[in-house]
């Protein structure tokens, strides 16, 4: 009875982590944009690039916005849109200039 309760029960993890493990960006790798093209864009914007490495199917990014505030990103690799955004701000952090046109608010947290 043990012995069935702990496959079965191991059986119902392994299949709940496959369903987890979806990923982000399901662009056709034929489609992808190189990862310098991103980059570029983003240093012209006042991004200091840390890292930009593929996570997910995404392009993901990390580093420093043009108001020192850190940031990570994720990028559709073929249209190299924004997908996911994470600034993390400190005391004096002002999300305004997160704030898509309308006024909604892009999500962030102050730490």
């Amino acid at each position: 009875m043990k012995h069935t309760l702990f496959t079965a029960v191991v059986a119902a993890s392994l299949l709940s982590s496959a369903a987890l493990a979806k990923d982000d960006c399901t662009d056709p790798v034929a489609d992808w944009q190189p990862r310098e093209q991103l980059r570029r864009v983003l240093i012209a914007s006042g991004w200091e690039i840390v890292s930009l490495k593929v996570d997910d199917g995404c392009y993901e990014v990390r580093g420093l916005d043009r108001n020192g505030h850190r940031i990570e990103a994720k990028f559709a690799p073929a249209s190299l849109k924004i997908v996911e955004l994470e600034v993390k701000f400190d005391q004096s952090g002002d999300a305004s200039d997160y704030l898509a046109p309308g006024g909604r608010a892009v999500s962030a947290r102050v730490e």
